[in-house]
């Protein structure tokens, strides 16, 4: 019965989308993934260069990675998704909110600028650039990495305002589309709730992107920011200023601020593969204790290996080309296995494309 009445409200719902609505929505998604895909060309001299001796390069990938016709047709499928989850009610027609065209085209030099310095980075096999022993007593030594050989690592304004930028070109214009997935596991969480009654959290928020979505289809939920970096805070409260009910909070995952079982929702995008094994573990245990009873745990991440058939290869490379120290480790883990020893009930994993979802109860 449940089944039927959701897919009678997808039904009736998409016959709402007009044929407009679903031709603008193309049209700016295509826009944005030639736009990002040209300036992964342009950079394609950082992905060239050979790593320096200080990178893990003794294991290189044995294993072949996915053709671009197959990483297309995923890229695709993403973006009917998209289309798909909005036809069906679970979150609101995308606004994906880049900028404006000058603010745009200065995100677009300041990009291109850092390229080459982080190509020479990369090539010297310096990926620390940004510690000192004056940070490391306040912030941990993992987060002091210049991950993606970046200039200032997430520590700098400069950083937090291209990230966004970095990030889509990676994902070819997706990363927006795999972060709304998060969506649908909130919107099932949500049937029947009170959203002014409902407090949520965003943990490791970065720029706030996903902070942004979640008060496009919730605009009364109470909702928390939480971040280890003050300048990507920043950055969020520019991408959520249009937006009340939102606090934020300069915040270390492993010592969350919030009292125990405080939280109706937990969400937590690209954080684990960027900080070490027991750390992980160190955090999912902060997911549990902050979560109320019956609460939920949305988490994405990347892909771990054997996820998606024929994409084990290009995983293993990714540390190869970037600075990502943690990674290897990253797709090796149980992540079930991780939730379910901090005492959440996993109820589902699966892949978003480039991205994993998880989705976890607290009993």
């Amino acid at each position: 019965m449940v089944l039927e009445n959701l897919s009678a409200r997808a039904h009736i719902i998409q016959t709402m989308l007009t044929p407009l609505e679903k031709l603008a929505y193309t049209a700016r998604q295509g826009a944005r993934v030639a736009w990002y895909m040209g300036h992964g060309l342009a950079a394609g001299q950082f992905r060239k260069t050979e790593p320096g001796v200080s990178e893990v390069t003794r294991d290189r990938p044995r294993q072949k990675g996915p053709g671009m016709q197959q990483l297309l047709a995923s890229l695709a499928a993403t973006f009917q998704r998209d289309l798909d989850n909005v036809a069906a009610g679970y979150y609101p027609l995308p606004r994906d909110a880049d900028g404006s065209p000058g603010r745009l085209l200065k995100t677009s030099r300041a990009f291109l600028a850092d390229v080459p310095v982080a190509a020479e980075r990369k090539a010297k096999g310096e990926g620390t650039e940004v510690y000192s022993p004056d940070k490391a007593e306040e912030l941990p030594a993992y987060f002091l990495q210049n991950f993606h050989y970046q200039t200032g690592g997430y520590l700098t304004e400069d950083s937090a305002e291209i990230y966004d930028m970095q990030t889509e070109v990676l994902f070819s214009g997706s990363t927006n589309a795999m972060r709304r997935e998060c969506l649908v596991p909130l919107w099932e969480f949500m049937r029947g709730r009170d959203q002014r009654q409902t407090k949520i959290a965003d943990i490791a928020c970065g720029t706030g992107r996903f902070g942004r979505f979640v008060k496009q289809a919730y605009p009364r939920i109470d909702l928390t920011l939480s971040d280890l970096s003050d300048a990507y805070l920043t950055e969020a409260k520019r991408h959520l200023k249009d937006y009340s009910n939102v606090s934020y909070e300069v915040a270390n995952a492993e010592k969350l601020p919030f009292a125990d079982a405080s939280l109706d929702v937990v969400t937590s995008i690209y954080l684990f593969h960027e900080v070490p094994p027991k750390v992980r573990r160190i955090i999912a245990k902060e997911f549990a204790r902050v979560l109320k009873p019956g609460g939920r745990l949305i988490f994405m991440d990347s892909l771990q290996l054997g996820d998606i058939d024929g994409y084990d290869g290009m995983l293993q490379s990714f540390p190869v080309n970037f600075h990502e120290p943690y990674y290897g480790s990253y797709i090796k883990e149980d992540l079930a296995d991780i939730f379910r020893e901090a005492g959440l009930f996993h109820t589902e994993s699966r892949p978003v494309f480039l991205s994993k979802l998880v989705v976890c109860d607290k009993p």
